[in-house]
């Protein structure tokens, strides 16, 4: 069988969503905030004490009042303002949606908590899995705090496609590689991206990591600390960096967990990513290999043949289910993809490979909507693609030049044979993008901040570990953290001793050596 051309939707990369995107999954539990009858409310500000050295026009949002009313069984859940624009935050607002878990026991603080993305909603981490996702012992001690950022879910959310338009930008592929396949992906990309500046209206030139990281300073004086507490997944730690580097003074315990290099371009995130991926699809080769009912056969090089060959097929062909959907060559790969996260998710891919090599394209086309959050009703329950797309646009200077597309497109297929492809063309997704980037890649040294842990998984596909080894090396006070591993993340899924680690350096002020490996 010859491979076909391959057609790729335009998109910018894989999201880097961290272990809570697996976690919704598995909770399989809505997102609908419920409060609770009798609403029971308190309401908190802070002094200033709490609030510390801010600008003058700032101050007004630092002391705010917020109110808290019991949500969700044992939730309660807050709206914070933050300005839309910091460069004049007495023009206009936004409101923030929050939500805290209470600490059980004697609390030492609040811990605010980021499940990456960028685009991931902290609301959903908390209210879905914050009882079981972190430890008794951490929450017995902190307040555990999930928010939206800016740009997110239930917070100022960009919005591009709706349902129907999702599920048909996601029935086609266009094959980047040729003059004519470009062509077509460009226009859809400028349409979509004309419908996200409709859509979204006067907040989408502030759905930046920068500006979200400054939120975190006012939910940190709303919440009642004099210095934040912080637990950063995946791109959460991009943005926890960015805190830290904005507020080294006011960094209090932090653990950083699948590190994002925040001194790589978006080429080198790309590369890194279609490496991280490949090699995480080999060691679930591997491993299926030594079982009885493992869809591949020989060695792990054959096995990764044989996907390939697979999704030149679907590629060719966009395999039609009992549904009447289809499955194209990109969301057969994005399937793939999502299990590499989790290995709890290696076993549910070897049965849908075993159906998709049988002619059945059913079990494939749940994980790609497991992937891109659409439920059975048709419904995509977030907006994680868009917020996406609107954050690494203001995060990331594009190279939209397409002789530069083509080349790096070309780089990333000879490193990564499978994934490499599908993370090709970055640029494309910004290149009509209404406002010009804000951020600029550059190493954070947040000098004077106390010790910040920054774990890293040796397995991680989404966020290799040369990026922890890298963020903890930049950080003066980066203290690094290993989990031996597969998957993306450590913490929430990782074994007793990277648990114990974390827990006792919040709790008890223990500092890890730097280089512990679990």
């Amino acid at each position: 069988m010859t491979a076909a051309p391959v057609r790729r939707r335009p998109r910018l990369r894989l999201p880097l969503t961290a272990a809570a995107a697996v976690l919704g999954l598995l909770l399989s539990s809505c997102s609908v905030l419920a409060p609770e009858k009798p609403a029971a409310t308190q309401q908190t500000s802070a002094g200033p004490e709490i609030v510390g050295d801010v600008p003058a026009a700032l101050a007004d949002f630092y002391t705010q009042a917020v109110t808290w009313t019991a949500c969700n069984g044992g939730f309660q859940c807050a709206e914070v303002k933050v300005p839309l624009n910091y460069d004049k935050p007495k023009k206009d607002s936004m409101a923030l949606s929050v939500i805290r878990l209470p600490a059980t026991g004697k609390r030492l603080g609040a811990m605010l908590v980021n499940p990456g993305g960028p685009g991931g909603s902290g609301v959903n981490m908390v209210k879905d899995g914050g009882k079981s996702y972190f430890s008794a012992k951490l929450r017995g001690a902190y307040d555990v705090v999930g928010f939206d950022p800016r740009g997110v879910q239930r917070s100022a959310p960009v919005k591009c496609l709706d349902n129907a338009q999702m599920d048909a930008a996601r029935q086609v592929d266009y094959d980047l590689s040729t003059d004519a396949g470009f062509a077509a992906g460009e226009a859809e990309t400028k349409a979509q991206t004309e419908l996200c500046k409709k859509n979204s209206g006067p907040d989408l030139p502030f759905i930046d990591t920068v500006s979200s990281a400054r939120d975190m300073d006012i939910l940190r004086a709303v919440a009642g600390d004099p210095k934040l507490n912080y637990m950063g997944f995946s791109y959460g730690t991009k943005l926890g960096a960015t805190y830290a580097g904005l507020f080294p003074d006011r960094v209090g315990k932090f653990s950083l967990d699948g590190a994002l290099d925040p001194a790589l371009d978006i080429d080198a995130v790309s590369m890194g990513q279609a490496v991280g991926f490949e090699n995480a699809l080999r060691a679930w080769a591997a491993n299926c290999l030594t079982g009885a009912d493992c869809p591949v056969s020989g060695t792990v090089d054959n096995a990764m043949e044989q996907i390939r060959k697979l999704n030149a097929v679907y590629t060719a062909t966009p395999q039609q289910t009992p549904s009447g959907r289809v499955v194209t060559g990109s969301e057969f790969m994005n399937a793939i993809a999502f299990t590499m996260y989790s290995t709890d998710l290696w076993e549910p891919l070897s049965g849908a490979l075993a159906q998709a090599f049988a002619g059945d394209a059913s079990g494939m086309l749940m994980l790609a909507d497991f992937s891109a959050d659409r439920d059975s009703d048709g419904n995509y329950n977030s907006n994680t693609s868009a917020a996406f797309t609107a954050i690494n646009c203001l995060d990331y200077p594009m190279n939209w030049d397409l002789t530069h597309m083509r080349e790096q497109a070309a780089l990333l297929k000879k490193a990564a044979p499978t994934f490499g492809e599908l993370l090709a063309y970055s640029g494309l997704s910004c290149k009509y993008w209404p406002y010009p980037a804000t951020g600029t890649p550059a190493p954070i040294t947040a000098p004077g901040a106390g010790p910040i842990l920054v774990v890293g998984t040796t397995g991680d596909p989404a966020t290799p570990y040369k990026w922890a080894e890298a963020m903890a090396s930049q950080l003066e006070s980066g203290v690094l953290v290993t989990w031996e591993g597969e998957g993306h993340t450590a913490y929430g899924r990782a074994n007793d001793c990277l648990t114990n680690v974390v827990d006792d350096y919040f709790v008890d002020g223990k500092v890890p050596a730097s280089g512990t490996r679990c």
